[in-house]
């Protein structure tokens, strides 16, 4: 498909990053870049005056489907079926449901989101933006393996607390491959998650047979993987901050869409020539993934039909995940990334009290220190963004005024 050649934009070096997550760039000291909602050569329109109904609805959705989704997480991953005691380990055959549907989703958003009139944005707008989207389907789709064969050797508490600390391995590839500096409390921050994520993994307490030495290992080796999935996420949100930057206008359901698409086509792959794959290499076992002669796909397939009943915690899940990346972008397009940074951080907070309500997790005081670590610098990160981001706000409507 051709595209109308334009000016090209000077773009300055930055510290930002889109969060894949919140959908919201996280910057401090570099002019925030449109998400590719605004029309290129023309000011962006100002956006409509939403009402308390509209925030209630935002909110309240990001909310509900992510908690309900962080819920049905923890109970596929750590329920036991049968008299076998059975254990859910086919994560990416969940993943494959969840991409499909979130896929359409995405597409049924992103024709409903076009003004009346106007014509629907491609999903794929040039053949340019084919290899980063490609990336990042495939540093997405390897990150879920290592952090569902996480859970074999954490805790889903110590889990949800290490993955609220993306911005570690973003700052991480930032520094050392694209050779850039960030303010003095960025690296604050960071100190005090990961202190926060160690005191709490020290002190986890964890009571399984075998030695101390053996579990200290266990949870060594479970801190690697999940760490090796911190760092895919990074190469994720980095790869999607180029993307939006190089190709503008490039909006979020056009993303959303487009990534559970390319998504679907690499795990749905997998899952096709997995089991010869995973035959010949031996890391089906390795990862804790599903192995046997029928594969991936058909161990899931055999699992819900001796429990029917994890069919609908499976659909749960992918529905949830799918509405919950609507409702974040409707967020981010009606009000502005402010209110999704907070909404984020207190839904993290609410999902760890849910599962230890939930699931009846018992923290010691030295973990909830860990805690109050990591949620404390991610509150201080998020607290300083919203401030820089207000500031720039009222300037630039003074500027205009």
């Amino acid at each position: 498909m051709t595209r109308t050649k334009q000016v090209p934009n000077k773009r300055q070096a930055s510290s930002e990053f889109f969060n894949k997550e919140t959908a919201a760039w996280e910057s401090s000291n570099a002019k925030p870049k449109p998400n590719g909602s605004a029309v290129v050569g023309k000011p962006a329109p100002a956006k409509a005056e939403a009402g308390v109904v509209q925030l209630v609805i935002a909110v309240a959705g990001i909310y509900a489907s992510f908690l309900i989704w962080a819920y049905l997480q923890e109970k596929l991953t750590t329920t036991r079926h049968g008299p076998a005691q059975e254990v859910w380990h086919f994560p990416v055959f969940l993943n494959t449901i969840q991409s499909v549907l979130a896929a359409l989703v995405g597409l049924v958003y992103l024709v409903a989101s076009t003004p009346r009139g106007a014509r629907v944005p491609p999903v794929i707008p040039s053949a340019r933006i084919l290899a980063p989207l490609a990336l990042v389907a495939v540093t997405s789709s390897l990150a879920s393996p290592f952090g569902y064969a996480s859970l074999a050797h954490l805790d889903y508490i110590t889990f949800l607390l290490a993955k609220s600390c993306k911005l570690v391995p973003v700052m991480l590839l930032h520094v050392t491959v694209f050779r850039r500096r960030y303010p003095l409390h960025k690296y604050a921050v960071v100190a005090a998650v990961t202190a926060g994520v160690a005191v709490f993994t020290l002190h986890s307490g964890r009571k399984k047979r075998g030695s101390k030495l053996g579990d200290e290992a266990s949870a060594a080796w479970g801190m690697l993987l999940l760490g090796i999935n911190l760092l895919f996420d990074g190469l994720t949100n980095s790869t999607q901050d180029y993307i939006f930057g190089a190709f503008q206008p490039y909006a979020g359901p056009q993303m959303m869409c487009a990534n559970n698409a390319m998504s679907s086509l690499v795990t749905g792959a997998y899952l096709l020539v997995g089991p010869a794959l995973l035959a010949a290499t031996g890391a089906g076992e390795w990862l804790g993934v599903g192995t046997g002669d029928a594969g991936e796909m058909g161990a899931a397939m055999a699992f819900m039909a001796r429990y029917p009943a994890v069919w609908w915690d499976v659909l749960g899940f992918a529905v949830c995940g799918a509405v919950g990346q609507v409702f974040i972008f409707y967020t981010l397009s009606t009000f502005s990334s402010v209110l999704l940074v907070t909404v984020t951080v207190t839904r993290k907070m609410f999902t760890m009290i849910l599962s230890v309500l939930a699931f009846g997790h018992r923290l010691t005081g030295m973990q909830w220190l860990g805690v109050g670590l990591v949620f404390g610098g991610i509150g201080v990160e998020a607290g300083i963004a919203r401030r820089d981001k207000m500031a720039k706000e009222e300037a630039k409507k003074a500027k205009s005024g």
